[in-house]
This record gives C-alpha cells, structure tokens and sequence, in this order.
C-alpha cells in the first residue's frame, strides 16, 4: 500500500500531465487516457463511457450505502489576459500555474489519490465511487449526469470544486429563461400602444424588484437578473417582439420547476427554460460527513457557482483544495501546499466519517 506521501507525489505528477494536455470542454479524450493510466498503474478496475470514468472500492458489498467522490477534467478555453503558456505546467514560488490546475484539476487529483488510499480497506461502513467526468464546464449532454443510470443508487456524494477545503453545504441552482415579449409592428411615426419594448419595461421591473417568499439559512434569496435585451434592426420600424434573457440563481428552498411556474403566474410573456435540471443542492449541517469536516476545523457556508452536484439527487457537498476566485482566470494556479492539505483533509475527512 501506498504512503499518503507518495500519492500525492504521483498525484502532483498527474495534474502536471493534465494541465499539459488540452481536455476543453467536449474534448477531454486525451486527458481520460491520462486518468486510465493512473488506474492501471495502481491496479484498480475502472469503466469508461464517452471521456468519463468511474471505479469501485475493491471490497464493494450491495448491502452497504454508496459514498460517491467526483471531479472533472475539462477546462475552459484559456481566456487573452494570458502571460503564462496555459497548456504548461510551471512551478514557482511554491505554485503550479496551468489551465484546470485550480478548477478543478487539483481537486481531482485529490480525489483520486484518496480514493486509492481507501481502495483496498477491508469493512469501511460505506462504498466508495469515484467519478472522474467531462462537460462540467459546458454543463453537456454526456458528462456525470450520462453516467448517472449505470451507478447504483448513492447516499451522499463529494464533489471536488475549490473551497479552500472548507465546505460548502448548499450550491445555487441555475435556470436561464428566454422571453419574448409580442407587440405590433408599425411605422415609429405613427401612434402604436402596442409596442413590445415598452410592454418589457413593467417585466423587467417585475424580474428587478419580485422577491421570493422563502429565503434559504445558507444560500439566502433566490437570485433574478435580466442579463440581456434585443429588439428591432431599423431606427424607424416598431419591432414585433422584443426578446430577454433572464438569469435566476436559485436557493434550496425551492426546485427549479416551482420557480418557473411562479414567474409564469406572474409574467405576461411566451417563456422558454433553457433546462430545469440544473437545481439547488445541499446536504443536512447534521450529515456525519458535515459534522466530520466540522471536527477538522473547517467552516461550513452556501456556495453561489454551480458545479455537477447540480445533476446529483442525493444530499452533496463541495470540497476541495484551491480557491473558486482563481477559477477562469487569467495565469491560474494553484499552491503546491493545497494539495498536500487537500489530500490530508480529504483522508482525515473520511477516516472519521467511517468510524
């Protein structure tokens, strides 16, 4: 069996390897040749679907609940305020810079070590699952929401985004809505009540000032921001719709569907959702993995950016080595030191969980 030093040693090694291979997202094939390697290396079954792969804790009994451990391995495209090369991993003043080196290839290859740490161990109280999966970042068809049907059922996942390790027991869920607005077309120098720019203006003002009822303890209100407005090609032609995107940030007090109906009830306008599986997760402050992390020290808040906890069902929290405000950013790092922290918590974390 492997040292805690030594797998992190190799698992430094594989994020440099990552960040070194382009996996944008949708694209992510060569860095899922990277992750199978690491796998066989160590001797540990796996299964791969589309770029995604997931392996079982060798003593794996149905009888025991399942504890699933998840990152991804697709990045952004790296964006022009670039100084580094970003498909370079480069060591200095104690950090490694690399696209996907923060978000979230630190926390994955945490997860990963971790997850062959505990690989082998004889009567752990729970199953361990780890899924390494794809189109995170793109919120895609055929990332660890495609994989979902093939896992059996879980009782609490990790999700490995930066959070400084400290833990993030509620995420915001996502709805984005297209609204077309309808009114008359005319000539703008004739008289027209029925223009569809200013029958936006009271929406808008609705989506502005409306507040839900139910405010989450962790997440607080649920969000609403109309982000975009189109309407007309001629300074002289009153359009016939005028189109809005709107932005909604949702709390765990409410499902996405229940959102939507509200606005529906309230909105004259034909409404359109982008998805509506993309909700708000949480996991209970009394969950023993909770209160595991609690006994470590760590603080516990509500996260606002969404992550693939958004396609899970069961009670899930994020944690990992890194810092979120690094993520999608220009020259991003991520300090050597957080991963040999975030290896550390995650097996102080779990050790105390299966007790």
């Amino acid at each position: 069996m492997k040292t805690i030093n030594q797998l992190t040693e190799e698992a430094i090694a594989l994020l440099k390897k990552l960040i070194e291979t382009e996996s944008f997202s949708s694209q992510e094939d060569q860095t899922a040749l990277l992750l199978e390697q690491w796998f066989s290396s160590n001797e540990i079954p796996f299964k791969r679907e589309n770029n995604n792969i997931w392996a079982y804790n060798l003593n794996y009994d149905e009888s025991k609940p399942n504890l699933l451990l998840n990152s991804h391995h697709d990045t952004v495209k790296p964006n022009q305020g670039y100084t580094l090369n970003p498909l370079e991993a480069i060591k200095k003043d104690g950090k490694l810079f690399g696209l996907g080196s923060n978000d979230a290839g630190g926390c994955l290859v945490s997860l990963m070590a971790t997850f062959t740490y505990f690989y082998a161990f004889e009567n752990l109280p729970y199953n361990l699952i780890i899924a390494t999966t794809a189109e995170e970042e793109s919120s895609g068809p055929i990332g660890l929401n495609s994989i979902l049907k093939h896992l059996p059922e879980i009782e609490c996942a990790i999700v490995g985004e930066p959070t400084e390790m400290h833990l993030a027991i509620a995420e915001k869920g996502l709805l984005v809505l297209d609204i077309i607005v309808p009114g008359t077309a005319s000539h703008a120098a004739h008289q027209n009540l029925d223009n569809p720019i200013y029958n936006a203006l009271p929406i808008i003002d609705w989506f502005k000032t409306y507040e839900f009822d139910k405010k989450s303890e962790v997440l607080g209100p649920v969000k609403m921001t109309v982000t975009q407005l189109n309407a007309g090609k001629q300074h002289n032609v009153v359009p016939s719709e005028c189109s809005l995107v709107v932005d909604i940030r949702v709390n765990d007090c409410y499902s996405n569907l229940e959102i939507l109906e509200i606005i529906s009830e309230n909105v004259n306008a034909q409404i359109t959702p982008r998805s509506l599986h993309l909700n708000a997760s949480f996991i209970d402050k009394n969950h023993a993995l909770v209160q595991s992390g609690i006994s470590l020290g760590r603080n516990t808040y509500g996260s606002p950016t969404l992550s693939d906890q958004s396609v899970l069902s069961c009670q899930s929290m994020k944690l990992g080595p890194g810092n979120s405000l690094r993520s999608h950013t220009a020259d991003e790092f991520i300090y050597l030191d957080e991963i040999k922290e975030g290896i550390d918590l995650y097996i102080k974390l779990l050790t105390n969980f299966f007790k």
